[in-house]
């Protein structure tokens, strides 16, 4: 169902979009920076109502008049289609996130990072990008579809199907050892050739993923449901998901915010205690299952904070055991993810049983597969 009244005639233009720092509040001087000189990250402000989609095509394209920054017809793809929105039980939803090009959410923000730098008018001949695997991975195929070169960083410990994902898809690989941070920092050194362009610093890789907000509403007519739950690491599902939900709210599309609940894991849970006031100590070292979520220090934590504060968004960490248990139960419904995708689900699992979930519509976003990792 499509609600009247929503198509506008308005056709929104480059500067709807205000990037600025998060920090000092400057604006993006250009295109091309990932960062303000005073080193914090970009925040993003829509100043458009949202205009419905209007064809059957590909996500980008179903909603790219949404992203005034990518130009129509420079649109990168790999045939991304609406992922599918899967009735589970008990009024409990799954998005599979995971049936993606590359196999991950991080498709949306790449498909509308790379589709960015196609569309402006020196588009760059080559980029460097880090990441746990997944950014990585989907980064490198996108590139290697716009005719981009990519050089990927990520930790030595990278799990060795999504090394061997980005290598096929013709990146160049780095391997750094040490922590995370370490990996974005060599990824930043401007020894090496091309952008920097790394999917937690970038502000349009994280605006992609409004898509799954949007997406999610319309395959629901236009509501929202009660409850959303995420994984979260760096902060760009999380970021770009409310992002698209106040967007439609603003647009007087959907009528009501939906309570979104962040999941972290024991080890990496920095939001989590920043927003129930208890101090965060990350361990010496991470040996998780959930190897895709990493960030004990992502730079988006401040934006996040007020975000999630703004939204009344709630949180909850995560045991080895409760991943390990939710992993098994989704993998003997039929839904093979990644353990990191488990945790979600867990989180979602804890509610029902506390009885929060009683009469209430929950979507549950499962965002990688479980090829993209050995058995756990």
């Amino acid at each position: 169902m499509k609600r009247e009244g929503q198509n506008t005639s308005y056709v929104p233009a480059l500067g709807d979009i205000e990037v600025f720092c998060s920090v000092c509040g400057n604006p993006r001087e250009s295109e091309s920076l990932f960062r303000c000189s005073c080193g914090a990250p970009f925040d993003l402000r829509l100043n458009f109502p949202f205009s419905m989609p209007n064809s059957e095509s590909t996500t980008l394209s179903r909603y790219v008049a949404n992203f005034p920054y990518i130009r129509k017809d420079r649109i990168v793809s790999l045939g991304e289609q609406m992922t599918p929105l899967v009735n589970f039980k008990d009024r409990v939803m799954f998005k599979l996130e995971y049936i993606s090009p590359t196999f991950s959410f991080k498709d949306r923000g790449s498909s509308a990072l790379i589709s960015s730098l196609a569309s402006s008018s020196s588009p760059p001949p080559e980029l460097r990008e880090d990441s746990s695997g997944n950014a990585g991975a989907s980064i490198a195929a996108y590139c290697a579809r716009a005719g981009i070169r990519c050089r990927i960083f990520v930790p030595i410990t990278v799990s060795g199907p999504k090394a061997q994902q980005i290598s096929s898809y013709g990146a160049e690989m780095v391997k750094v050892p040490g922590t995370r941070a370490k990996v974005a920092e060599e990824a930043m050194k401007e020894s090496y050739n091309g952008i920097y362009a790394g999917h937690a610093w970038h502000p349009y890789f994280r605006d992609g993923i409004r898509t799954l907000a949007y997406e999610i509403c319309e395959q629901l007519d236009w509501n929202s449901p009660d409850f959303v739950f995420i994984p979260v690491s760096a902060g760009t599902l999380l970021l770009g998901l409310l992002s698209g939900l106040q967007h439609l709210i603003a647009s007087d599309v959907i009528q009501r915010m939906p309570k979104v609940v962040c999941a972290q894991t024991e080890a990496v849970s920095p939001l989590h205690h920043r927003l129930t006031g208890e101090k965060y100590t990350p361990p010496p070292t991470l040996n998780s299952v959930a190897d895709a979520l990493v960030s004990v220090n992502p730079p988006l934590l401040e934006i996040m904070v007020k975000e999630s504060n703004d939204a009344r968004v709630s949180s909850e960490v995560i045991s080895e055991e409760e991943i390990v248990s939710s992993w098994t139960e989704l993998s003997h419904s039929g839904f093979f993810v990644e353990p990191s995708s488990a945790v979600a689900f867990a989180a979602q699992k804890r509610y029902q049983d506390k009885g929060m979930l009683d009469d209430k519509n929950s979507v549950v976003v499962l965002t990688g597969a479980g090829l993209k990792r050995p058995g756990i």
